[in-house]
Formats: structure tokens, C-alpha cells, sequence
């Protein structure tokens, strides 16, 4: 009598991925050794994507310059000024399609390596709408893309998101997709050198934020665990330097592996309510992110923290807060009085209101923010609209 082999039923949500970009170049100086990468991927006709502030102080032109000996067909895309919106996307598309680049090198903070890599991305697709509302999913990219930051904040070179503002809804949505992830990303410290103490400050805490949201995250996992909390250690002993000493060339370094540690983390497990939060201030009122994710932080920690205990008390323990093994109760205070402190710290806003958010739209972001589902069910505390309300109620009035 023959025995039947039973297969046993498997779900996707049981398996734990990780993903990066195909090859990740770190390093004083690596920036020089892109036309190294570009001759690697074989490029014929290159769209250089960067901002007007990058343009201005000559960094696009040295671009430009390490590219000359490979008489390469090059334009550039600068019309980047703020955070993009899916208009400004399209219009960058537009460029590449017209122009018929098979390669993007973006080079920026994370405003312009997310229009970088989607345009890469969407360069191909006939129907862009589709893809922007989330209708349709981006499954493939024909166009290489390599991405440098100048920024140690939002680690856009290794994740699989990328934002936008949907300026006729006053609304921030993102773009999620493994196609997102660029061929090559350049780390290189020294391009973050002349990045301003505000930027340096907000850039930095979105890093932190990508760090500690993930680290409590419902996908986090071992492996983005050990990013995540080497890159709160690093950050906690660099980010007053970088802030504080620009040219700290060490201090900056160091947090270049915060962002890079922190977005690897981010991409694999996600981040949750602090985000969430976030894009609706960006949508209706344009607060950078960085700066709205650093105000939000203390404020959704105070009503999650109580759900994730255990990582608190090791939260505390990689900021050199305590040892909280015995009271774990305490240690969610203890992460964040420090993260009140940071804001002072960095010189960043402490309450809404100092953004000139009005109180008679707070809940109205709460509902906005209630149903950005993808962050708030990887949150360890199911908010609802009223505790979200209250959440921004208590930002709006500061600490």
C-alpha cells in the first residue's frame, strides 16, 4: 500500500526576505570611482538627476567631469527644489524618455535619489497614473541607476520606497517596489561635507527614526535588528558632532553608516506610526520629513512604547540611558526624555505650532494619517483616529 506525501501548505508571510541594492560601494572618496561603475553597466545615453542647490555650489558639474573621459551622451535633470511631487516625477520621465537613457545616476539627498530611482523604474511604464495612485505595481526596471547621497538621512540609495507629494489631494503617498532598489549605490562621507547644520540635524534624526521605527517594527527580524541597532549606537555618540563640527570628517563618516545601517533596516522591516504621522504634514503644510518625523518621534513613542517594553529597555541601553533590565516600566521614559532632548540638542522644532501647522486642521491629519495602513499595521499598538488625534494635539503644544 503506496503512501501519499502530504505537501505542507506555505504561506509567503512565513518566509523572512532581505533585500539590498545589487552592490553597495562605501568609502572617503568612493565618489571618485563612478565612472568605474558606469563603464561596469555598460551605459550608452545617461540622465544625471540632482537638485538646483547641488547644482548651484558646482557639485552636478563635478559630476559631470569624473564622466567626461567616457564620452558619454549625458543630460541632466535639476528641476528638484523641496520634497517631489508625482508632477515633478513625471516631468522627469519625461526628460529620460525623451532623451532615451538606459542609465540614472542620481545624486542628492533624498528628494532627488527618489525621483532618481522611480524614474528609473517608470521609465518604461505606458500608463504612469496607475502606478502613482498604487493601482498597478511596479514589477520590473529596464533603466540602470546608480544613487549617491549627500545626505546622511534618509538612506533612499538602499531602500525600496520612494515619496511623493500628490499636490491635488495635499497628500504624501509612496512607491514601494524591489525595482526601487538602484545597481549601484556610492556612499561616500565627503559628499556630505558641506550639508548645513539644519539639514545635518533633520537628515540625521529621519536616520534614527528609520532605525528605531523598524527596530520595534511588527517585520522587524534578527537581521534588521543587528542594523538597526548598530546604527542607534552610531548615531548617539556622532549626531551632536556632525551637527555641532561639519568638517568632522570621522563624525560624518560615522553617520553615513547611520543612514546606510538604518535604511537597509527600513527597507526590509518598514517603519510605522511616526511616518504615518508625518505625511500628512508634508502633504498639506510641507514640513520637510526629516524634521516632521523628529517632532512626531517622542510624541508616538509616549503611547507605543508601553506595547514594546523589551525593546525599549534595549532601546535605552544603546543610547547609554540605563540599565533598565530590572524596571523595563522606566525605560520607555527614559527613551524619550531623550528623544525631547534631541530637538533641543539639534536645535529643531519642538511643537507643531512653531511650524505654523493650525490647530482647527489637527483633525483632519488624523484622518489622513488613519489610513496610511501600511505603516500603522507595522506599528506594535493599533492607534486609533481619536488616539492619533491626541497624539498630534499633544505636538501641537510641545513637550
Amino acid at each position: 500500500m503506496s503512501m501519499q506525501t502530504i505537501q505542507p501548505q506555505v504561506k509567503t508571510e512565513d518566509f523572512q526576505d532581505f533585500f539590498m541594492p545589487g552592490y553597495v560601494r562605501f568609502g572617503v572618496n568612493a565618489n571618485l570611482t563612478l565612472a568605474e561603475e558606469v563603464t561596469k553597466l555598460d551605459a550608452r545615453k545617461i540622465t544625471l538627476i540632482s537638485d538646483k542647490g547641488l547644482e548651484k555650489v558646482g557639485v552636478v558639474q563635478k559630476v559631470l567631469d569624473l564622466l567626461a573621459p567616457l564620452d558619454k551622451d549625458i543630460t541632466t535633470f535639476t528641476d528638484i527644489s523641496g520634497e517631489p511631487s508625482f508632477d515633478l516625477l513625471a516631468h522627469s520621465i519625461d526628460r529620460v524618455r525623451r532623451h532615451e537613457s538606459d542609465m540614472i545616476i542620481g545624486i542628492g539627498g533624498g528628494s532627488a535619489l527618489d525621483v532618481a530611482k522611480a524614474t528609473a523604474a517608470l521609465a518604461h511604464e505606458e500608463d504612469l497614473s496607475l502606478c502613482f495612485s498604487g493601482q498597478k505595481s511596479i514589477e520590473t526596471r529596464n533603466v540602470k541607476c546608480i544613487l549617491l547621497p549627500t545626505t546622511s538621512g534618509t538612506g533612499s540609495e538602499v531602500t525600496m520606497n520612494a515619496i511623493f507629494g500628490d499636490e491635488e489631494q495635499e497628500v504624501k503617498r509612496g512607491l514601494v517596489s524591489q525595482s526601487l532598489l538602484p545597481d549601484v549605490a556610492i556612499v561616500d562621507p565627503v559628499l556630505t561635507l558641506s550639508c548645513p547644520p539644519k539639514v545635518t540635524a533633520a537628515s540625521g534624526v529621519d536616520a534614527f527614526t528609520h532605525a528605531l521605527e523598524s527596530y520595534v517594527a511588527e517585520r522587524a527580524t534578527p537581521m534588521t535588528k543587528m542594523y538597526a541597532e548598530k546604527a542607534m549606537k552610531l548615531f548617539a555618540a556622532n549626531i551632536p558632532k556632525a551637527v555641532h563640527n561639519g568638517k568632522d570628517l570621522e563624525a560624518r563618516k560615522q553617520m553615513s553608516w547611520v543612514s546606510l545601517l538604518a535604511g537597509v533596516s527600513l527597507a526590509n522591516a518598514g517603519v510605522g506610526a511616526v511616518h504615518a504621522l508625518a505625511y500628512p504634514l508634508g502633504g498639506k503644510y510641507h514640513v520637510e520629513h526629516g524634521v516632521a518625523n523628529a517632532l512626531l518621534m517622542p510624541f508616538v513613542f509616549e503611547v507605543i512604547g508601553q506595547s514594546c517594553m523589551e525593546e525599549m529597555v534595549e532601546v535605552a541601553s544603546f543610547l547609554h540611558l540605563g540599565d533598565f533590565t530590572n524596571h523595563p516600566h522606566q525605560a520607555k521614559g527614559a527613551v524619550v526624555h531623550y528623544l525631547y532632548e534631541l530637538l533641543e540638542t539639534l536645535s529643531l522644532p519642538t511643537s507643531l505650532s512653531e511650524l505654523g501647522i493650525q490647530e482647527e486642521d489637527l483633525p483632519l491629519l488624523a484622518k489622513q494619517a488613519s489610513k496610511v495602513d501600511r505603516l500603522l499595521s507595522n506599528t506594535p499598538y493599533e492607534l486609533t483616529e481619536n488616539q492619533i488625534l491626541k497624539i498630534y494635539e499633544n505636538a501641537y503644544r510641545g513637550q
